[in-house]
């Protein structure tokens, strides 16, 4: 299994994270468990959580149960020194968690011990801000993105307040390393430029949504991961499972996101069907499973730290974690190339 270093710190991670944003609504507390000892033993040693999570949906009577799930788990194994677990500090706008208050040293200390208690740690060893405060792009807002209302006084100020709050944070031992997540370009600099100023923990990584549907982390983002160590934790791999070839001719199984969420989060257009089934024709050519195809092409990205994978039947999981054996040819991936030439940002 390949490891990968988050960022410039001494933290260790498989080249594939087993994603949980589903355990406890979609997946049961044995299922999740199931989940867990099955990624282990196949060598992956990160799952990614978050206290807002379960989502399909999200609900205040939901709201950390994920991670009460793992902490179940770690209580039960006691195998908390096997694995990296990453969480995040949900931020402004969502009123179910401290009522929409946006990050700063107000709230850190006790997004912390909220986490650290339900996950029933000591310590949590990558520790993300789930997205900016001064919004994000993310989540197809690419599209009538205006950064103007942005003050840029306001932004500094706050990431040193919050950097402060982290450092005290790491010096009491409750977390090893900071991450970001949903950000751009500039928003990461900026934190980085703010560690070099005043302190406090180095951006290790950033987890933004990236697939073979999503590249827009391919250029501004791509240069800043690799000339500043900067690793990229990519999720939805899959395109919320539009990459697996599922939902194609209308299809929509029972139980799936898409039965949940019927235009899976803005993901669900007609010109992302055109492009699945593209890529589906490049993996039924050459022998391939399409999803593997699909995490399989996420670890050969120059910047990748880790590819975050989820599932809610031990049949996707096992799939999913199949691609850790997969090595793509030369020629697969210019046809991949060839594909996103032609079918550039499908939604």
């Amino acid at each position: 299994m390949k490891m990968n270093k988050l960022g410039r710190t001494q933290i260790e991670v498989t080249e594939f994270c087993l994603g949980s944003m589903t355990w406890g609504t979609q997946n049961t507390v044995d299922e999740a468990h199931e989940q867990i000892d099955y990624a282990l033993d196949a060598g992956i040693n990160f799952i990614d959580t978050a206290e807002m999570y379960p989502v399909n949906p999200i609900g205040a009577e939901t709201v950390g149960r994920t991670e009460r799930i793992i902490g179940l788990w770690f209580d039960r194994d006691m195998r908390r020194d096997e694995v990296v677990i990453a969480t995040k500090h949900s931020g402004e706008g969502l009123e179910i968690v401290r009522e929409g208050a946006p990050i700063s040293s107000d709230t850190i200390a006790d997004a912390v011990e909220g986490s650290l208690r339900r996950l029933k740690t000591d310590y949590i060893d990558l520790y993300q801000f789930h997205w900016p405060n001064r919004g994000s792009y993310m989540f197809r807002k690419n599209w009538s993105f205006d950064p103007s209302s942005q003050l840029v006084v306001n932004t500094k100020e706050h990431m040193e307040d919050a950097l402060g709050a982290l450092q005290a944070q790491v010096k009491r031992g409750t977390i090893r390393s900071f991450g970001l997540s949903n950000e751009s370009a500039w928003g990461t600099t900026k934190w980085l430029e703010a560690a070099e100023r005043v302190g406090g923990p180095r951006v290790a990584s950033v987890q933004n949504e990236y697939s073979l549907l999503c590249r827009l982390y391919d250029t501004d983002m791509a240069e800043v991961s690799v000339q500043e160590d900067v690793s990229l934790l990519a999720y939805s791999p899959l395109a919320a499972g539009l990459l697996t070839g599922k939902y194609q001719n209308n299809a929509v199984p029972g139980g799936s996101r898409m039965s949940l969420n019927t235009n899976l989060g803005g993901r669900a257009t007609e010109r992302a069907f055109a492009a699945v089934a593209a890529y589906l024709d490049i993996a039924q050519r050459h022998g391939l499973d399409p999803a593997q195809m699909a995490l399989a092409w996420c670890k050969t990205r120059p910047f990748m730290g880790s590819v975050i994978f989820g599932g809610t039947t031990m049949d996707h999981i096992k799939t999913n974690i199949g691609a850790m054996a997969l090595d793509l040819s030369d020629e697969v991936v210019k046809e991949i190339d060839a594909v996103h030439r032609n079918h550039p940002m499908p939604y």
